[in-house]
């Protein structure tokens, strides 16, 4: 028998996606998997709308809204499976798409993890922002991905069709051996939400396991785009999320630098921003890094010792600086000709 496989999605007041985009998801061809849906306290009619039109659909109800973090944490410890796919409720998939990541996850075990293709869902022929074709890193924890820089997104061409090691998986389609999601502790519920799939594949990495794109799966995501930057709480977390990653998944003496480094970048982003009117990310930027200073010397579990390991979709240099200051907007102008 085909091994088993949970689809997980995780919903908070999700009622109009979960009826414009579970029925994609039931139409999945794989022979041996299973839906669940994780409410995180919902105050919608998600949990009696589930009830009344699919009632095969398990419903996981949480006592309150854990967030994307620990709401997956909380729920998936009553999910026993083989793998689980943590999707989005706003995610529409292709009904063969299951087929790919458990072939490429069965034929080479190291990999713990793998993300199918993502595109938006409004424009199909277009990468959409969490994720694209594979996520990657650059040297001072700056997350991009094959098919999106920053905020520039590619046309998918077919350019990335080729299954590779990445660095991290979207969180918006994450295909995860269950017994490495519990090995690893799940996702970091400090982080409640952003980013925490990054800092998740990190782990995953240091461990000595791979994460892998498997473009011969493809869905497509309506997801926000680029970050809003009046939305002060996406921003907060971004920023401060970005940071704790850095500090607990460097060696100290490189993380040392490198986050006062980000700290310089950081401020002179919120700066400009200031100047710009924009009043609410320069706060938020701020009030990150406070919150980032206060977990450093009064939240921070003591730092397991990690063997140092070559990581996979690692850019050693700064897309910052490719991006914005060589004026590079594509995946393979930056990381193909430079390394």
């Amino acid at each position: 028998m085909n091994p088993l496989v949970s689809i997980v999605i995780l919903n908070w007041n999700g009622r109009r996606y979960l009826e414009q985009f579970l029925p994609s998801v039931l139409s999945s061809t794989y022979s041996n998997y299973k839906i669940a849906v994780i409410d995180n306290a919902s105050t919608d009619d998600s949990v009696s709308f589930l009830k009344k039109n699919y009632p095969d659909v398990r419903i996981i109800s949480l006592l309150r809204n854990y967030g994307f973090a620990k709401g997956y944490n909380e729920g998936l410890k009553q999910v026993e499976s083989d793998y689980y796919i943590l999707l989005n409720s706003d995610v529409e998939v292709e009904k063969g798409w299951i087929e790919p990541l458990v072939a490429l996850m069965e034929a080479d075990r190291k990999i713990a993890a793998c993300q199918p293709k993502v595109l938006q869902f409004h424009n199909r022929k277009m990468f959409e922002y969490a994720g694209a074709a594979g996520g990657w890193l650059d040297y001072l924890g700056y997350a991009f991905a094959k098919g999106r820089i920053f905020d520039v997104c590619e046309n998918d061409e077919g350019q990335y069709d080729q299954a590779e090691p990445i660095f991290w998986a979207s969180g918006a389609a994450m295909f995860v051996k269950a017994s490495v999601y519990h090995e690893m502790h799940g996702l970091d519920e400090y982080f409640f939400a952003h980013q925490e799939e990054i800092d998740l594949c990190w782990r995953i990495q240091l461990a000595g396991h791979t994460i892998f794109s498997c473009p011969q799966s493809v869905v497509y995501h309506v997801g926000g785009g680029t970050l809003p930057k009046g939305n002060s709480k996406k921003v907060f977390l971004n920023f401060r999320n970005n940071l704790v990653m850095m500090a607990k998944n460097l060696p100290a003496g490189e993380a040392f630098w490198k986050i006062a480094y980000r700290f310089i970048l950081d401020g002179i982003s919120a700066i400009k921003s200031l100047f710009a009117g924009q009043g609410t990310y320069f706060i938020a930027v701020l009030m990150a890094h406070f919150a980032f200073l206060h977990w450093l010397f009064f939240v921070r579990k003591k730092k397991r010792s990690n063997k140092r390991r070559r990581l996979q979709g690692y850019f050693g240099k700064s897309v910052v600086w490719s991006h914005f200051v060589l004026g590079k907007k594509r995946f393979t102008e930056i990381v193909l000709k430079e390394n």
